[in-house]
């Protein structure tokens, strides 16, 4: 009797378990009545009919690590559907571009269940499928374009992708979110060419900067020249001008003062005997001129002695008017000789 209690109370127990399920947030389950889908369990208390109701379980995929810390890919079953945003991340894969370079693209994707009913009988492994689709379509893009524009068109890429998958996957209640390329690798060889290429690229660009720079400062430097050429023309151009204006007034002051001077004369001396003092000045005026250098001897025509007796008579009549003179007799219808030195 202990025994068959015993029974009883344990397969109470195992109904129970199997009756009662907790839900945690964001989790939902698939409930089948009788081998038909009845209704999908939301997080909180759910109870089951034992033996007519169960819980379908769906294929998962995860990183786990191990004892080394090493992080790998595991498959398995479960009967709670994550509605969170997933990773689904695998190994990359070798892709020929246009242009038949083989290239190792390394690609994940972030997706979330939108309709757990699809997404437990629409596909049979949806992480196998969904990384199936994404093998396939990258293969058909990067097929398409060659290696150059593979490796700046990472954009372009993700963009095509995500249409593809989202297109193909939305009858599997999956909303995809996102298709990255993690990594291209191109074949060794082609790096190296690559890098030799980057550099040599990198030097014309330096070598053009270099010359634009001289060219840049030739051009600055001409016109720094030329500036400077036409500042230099325009000051003695303004230099000449005050030189020549100053030369002209100084001329009209020397003028005015002459023609003072000539009124002066004019007015102590007797009428008509103007031109012969003048020209009388004129002489004395010139004789330090033509004497100078040693040994040289000036004659003088006859017809100067009577300017000079005449402006000899006036000296004392004219005092202040003119300078003295040295003056020595000369011999009558003769000429007079003066030597340098003789007063």
């Amino acid at each position: 009797m202990e025994i068959f209690l015993g029974a009883i109370g344990a397969l109470i127990v195992v109904i129970i378990a199997k009756s009662v399920r907790i839900i945690g947030q964001a989790e939902v389950m698939v409930v089948e009545r009788l081998g038909s889908f009845n209704r999908v369990a939301r997080s909180g208390l759910n109870l089951l009919i034992p033996f007519v109701e169960r819980a379908k379980t769906i294929d998962v995929r995860y990183f786990e690590s191990d004892v080394t810390g090493l992080k790998k890919i595991v498959a398995a079953t479960t009967a709670r559907i994550d509605l969170r945003e997933q990773v689904l991340n695998f190994p990359s894969q070798p892709v020929i571009t246009k242009d038949n370079v083989t290239i190792d693209i390394d690609a994940v994707m972030y997706y979330r269940v939108a309709d757990p009913q699809k997404a437990t009988y629409s596909v049979q492994n949806l992480p196998y499928a969904l990384e199936t689709l994404t093998r396939t379509t990258l293969r058909n893009i990067v097929g398409d374009i060659e290696l150059d524009q593979t490796l700046a068109s990472r954009d372009m890429i993700n963009r095509k992708m995500r249409e593809v998958i989202e297109e193909a996957s939305i009858g599997w209640g999956v909303d995809v979110t996102r298709v990255e390329l993690q990594s291209i690798e191109p074949p060794r060889d082609i790096q190296q060419s690559m890098e030799l290429q980057m550099r040599a690229e990198r030097e014309r660009r330096a070598a053009v900067t270099n010359a634009e720079a001289s060219k840049r400062a030739a051009i600055l430097e001409s016109e720094g020249q030329k500036e400077a050429q036409i500042r230099k023309a325009e000051g003695e151009k303004g230099a000449a001008i005050l030189r020549a204006e100053g030369l002209a007034t100084a001329r009209l002051a020397m003028a005015d003062a002459e023609a003072e001077a000539v009124k002066r004369i004019t007015a102590a001396l007797p009428p008509g005997e103007v031109s012969s003092y003048l020209l009388g000045l004129r002489y004395i005026d010139a004789l330090p001129q033509v004497a100078q250098g040693k040994g040289t001897t000036i004659f003088l025509p006859s017809e100067a002695m009577g300017v000079l007796g005449a402006i000899g008579g006036m000296k004392e009549m004219l005092k202040g008017v003119g300078g003295a003179a040295a003056e020595k007799p000369a011999r009558s219808g003769g000429q007079l000789g003066i030597k340098p030195g003789d007063d």
